[in-house]
């Protein structure tokens, strides 16, 4: 009996050996070959998924994006509290744990390399703390003198800076100090503060 193949399962085991190479040569060195001996398969059988080195790439940036907001959208299933659970969705913006290491670090190198098909790697973190600042704020959530639009810049600035900082130094920055950052900066707006246990 022939042995069936998973496609979607095959090309994300190849997306996924595209970031170990960008991790360890940049974009520039995630080439077909070098992916194809990553993943360990024939230039042939990657060929059959990715017809070139710019379509590879495309796939491989758009699986983080993917795989992020999978997990944000499992966060927001949960049942937990809003304010629980936006904690939790702005530390998966944030090089958090292993796997969103790897995925930051790859989406990083796409933002350094300047553009991908001539376009700025767009990564929606903005638009992502707008709608939490704007969710929370409309809910009755956030103390009265909160002003939305201030605070969506301030915690974007927060979360981009602390996921940048990550990335450089997380010697410096481990992930219980990265948490206990995010959850006092937002029991600032909170009408009622949550526990960083709860998270």
């Amino acid at each position: 009996m022939p042995k069936i193949v998973d496609h979607d399962q095959r090309k994300q085991r190849i997306a996924e050996a595209t970031w170990n190479v960008i991790v360890k040569k940049g974009i520039e060195g995630a080439t077909v070959r070098a992916v194809a001996a990553e993943a360990d398969v024939s230039l042939g059988s990657l060929r059959h998924y990715f017809s070139s080195q710019d379509e590879l790439l495309f796939y491989a940036m758009n699986l983080v994006k993917k795989r992020v907001a999978e997990r944000i959208e499992s966060i927001l299933q949960s049942g937990c509290p809003p304010e629980q659970a936006s904690i939790r969705i702005l530390l998966e913006l944030i090089p958090y744990n292993k796997e969103s290491e790897v995925e930051m670090s790859v989406w990083f190198h796409f933002v350094m390399a300047g553009t991908h098909h001539k376009q700025p790697a767009e990564d929606g973190m903005y638009e992502g703390v707008e709608r939490i600042v704007t969710g929370l704020f409309q809910a009755g959530l956030l103390k009265e003198a909160v002003n939305p639009a201030i605070e969506t810049e301030r915690l974007y600035a927060l979360v981009d800076g602390l996921a940048l900082h990550a990335m450089l130094d997380s010697k410096r920055l481990p992930k219980e100090t990265i948490k206990q950052v995010i959850v006092h900066h937002m029991n600032t707006l909170f009408k009622q503060p949550v526990k960083e246990a709860d998270i």
